[in-house]
């Protein structure tokens, strides 16, 4: 078994998956990394990656009122207000760039829906590293069809954030930890 300390990343067959680093999320107060330390270690991922000629795909989500899911829940996500008209581009710091690929969801996770996993798969990806905001929506639900699907998955927990401190080391520590390799933005980076 791998050393947490240690990681080999194939460059051939490793991809970087950005989840919701848009505008409208990244507004909200997250922790405990806040939101210039993810947006800053995930550009930092997307760089290196791109120097490496491996893909990066830059996740967002756009959903109007008629395509937003609407479970009966008993504590319903509500919306502050209509959103901004930037609310969908993407932090100015991740991209995109050139080569770059753009997935646009309608829900949490970025394979429901979307070609994420032929577009993966057709470049010959077997695993990704995730990153975004929040660690316990959007990156949760996204690394749990990875892991239904097969790919293998590292989590840059210091580019990741949730709505609390609790939120994001309960995924870390009780989802993403199970499921793939939760490594911080320098030890991927090093890896490379």
């Amino acid at each position: 078994m791998e050393a947490a300390s240690t990681l080999e990343i194939n460059k051939t067959k490793t991809a970087l998956v950005v989840i919701d680093l848009q505008k409208g999320i990244a507004s909200f107060p997250v922790a405990p990394h806040d939101t210039k330390t993810v947006v800053a270690n995930s550009a930092k991922l997307a760089d290196a990656f791109r120097a490496n000629n491996m893909p990066v795909f830059l996740v967002h989500v756009i959903a109007s009122d008629v395509e937003r899911l609407k479970p009966i829940a008993d504590d319903q996500m509500q919306r502050r207000g209509p959103p901004s008209l930037d609310w969908a581009e993407f932090m100015p710091e991740v991209g995109p760039k050139d080569g770059d690929i753009i997935i646009t969801k309608k829900q949490w996770g970025a394979f429901y829906g979307t070609d994420l996993e032929l577009q993966l798969r057709r470049r010959g990806i077997d695993t990704i590293v995730l990153c975004g905001i929040a660690t316990n929506y959007g990156v949760e639900s996204t690394a749990r069809f990875a892991y239904e699907f097969g790919f293998q998955q590292i989590f840059a927990e210091d580019a990741t954030s949730a709505m609390s401190a609790e939120q994001h080391n309960a995924s870390v520590n009780y989802v993403l930890k199970r499921i793939g390799r939760v490594r911080s933005t320098e030890q991927i980076l090093q890896a490379l």
